[in-house]
């Protein structure tokens, strides 16, 4: 494998960043400043320490330009996840979207087993950055450890695409792939959905898009840390609104600028919403104890137990926001999202 100087720089990066969270807690804490404890949430040492920094040396997404605000994603995400997990063959393709051809990236499990079930991924980035490279390499854990083929997806973004372009895609990657299962090495009708807080927000709403058009639905859910409702300020927002990695003025500049106009009780934005939660797929949900997202995550878990919804419900302690994208620098986050995999794997093997 040839690296460019952008790849060397970030695995340098990411090395120094393994070396800190080698440190032992108690200096891991004092180099953050401190114990960092909101509300009962105490965070992570080593994550409070990453934060510190990052703290001293992000810009505020809100003050520069939507293509370098991408970069930056990207330049974070590699230095975020390291050497590429080693899994089955990766081939990137064209599927059908919204409007259009989509950019996507199949992942093969090591097992390379025809048996085992496809999921249609979705990544996060407030539906303005984030593309399937930066998420190569959570796809790659979902791949290995859920030992599952993973398609992920490159949505249209806002601004340039707002909604409801990225759930029109959502939707036709779906049933694309549903459609084209057997040709991409797995079984016909074991097709999933996933995805990580934006990609969250799309992965449920395909699901109950497929339900309520009859079409054919995804056969289990992954919802990640997921956005489901803009219009309703619950706890969490407030509590992990500033210095646990997502921060409200980004936030809501991220539900503004997708949205643009459309009112934030739209099911099809905000699907915690939606008047309906039943005959929906079977669902693990996580959510990170010190994100702002926390509790309409959970809001979303519980209202489709209500509904008779089976749902396994995982809360990270001590993490934060995007943790499923830290894997590589922060042992807590790649020990959880191994786990939450597990979670899916066995969800889904209950779904043959």
């Amino acid at each position: 494998m040839r690296f460019s100087r952008d790849d060397v720089s970030a695995l340098a990066q990411n090395r120094l960043a393994r070396i800190l969270d080698a440190l032992p807690d108690s200096a891991a804490t004092r180099l953050a400043g401190g114990p960092r404890s909101v509300d009962g949430q105490v965070l992570d040492p080593h994550l409070a320490m990453l934060l510190a920094v990052d703290e001293r040396i992000r810009p505020g997404d809100a003050d520069i330009p939507v293509a370098e605000q991408r970069a930056i994603n990207l330049s974070a995400s590699r230095i975020a996840a390291g050497t590429p997990i080693e899994i089955g063959p990766v081939r990137d393709l064209m599927i059908d979207g919204g409007a259009g051809q989509l950019r996507a990236r199949l992942y093969t499990p090591p097992t390379l087993g025809t048996n085992r079930p496809l999921v249609v991924f979705f990544h996060g980035g407030g539906w303005v950055v984030g593309s399937v490279d930066s998420h190569d390499q959570p796809c790659r854990l979902l791949s290995k450890y859920a030992d599952v083929h993973v398609l992920s997806v490159d949505y249209r973004l806002a601004p340039e695409h707002p909604f409801p372009a990225a759930v029109e895609d959502g939707l036709a990657a779906f049933l694309w792939a549903n459609e084209h299962a057997e040709s991409l090495g797995v079984r016909s009708g074991r097709v999933a959905v996933a995805g990580d807080s934006a990609g969250g927000n799309i992965a449920a709403v395909v699901c109950h898009q497929t339900r309520d058009q009859g079409l054919p639905q995804p056969v289990a859910q992954l919802l990640i840390y997921p956005a489901t409702d803009g219009s309703v300020n619950r706890p969490s927002k407030d509590l992990f609104g500033h210095g646990f990695f997502l921060d409200r003025p980004q936030m809501d500049t991220y539900w503004d600028t997708y949205r643009a106009g459309t009112a934030h009780s739209d099911p099809r934005l905000s699907p915690l919403c939606s008047a309906d939660f039943s005959n929906l797929a079977p669902a693990v949900i996580s959510t990170g104890a010190l994100d702002p997202l926390r509790d309409e995550g959970e809001a979303y878990a519980h209202a489709l137990r209500e509904a008779g919804v089976s749902v396994a419900l995982r809360r990270a302690s001590g993490l934060v926001h995007g943790f499923f994208s830290m894997t590589g620098i922060h042992r807590a986050s790649l020990e959880e999202s191994i786990a939450i995999a597990g979670a899916f794997s066995a969800l889904m093997d209950t779904t043959s």
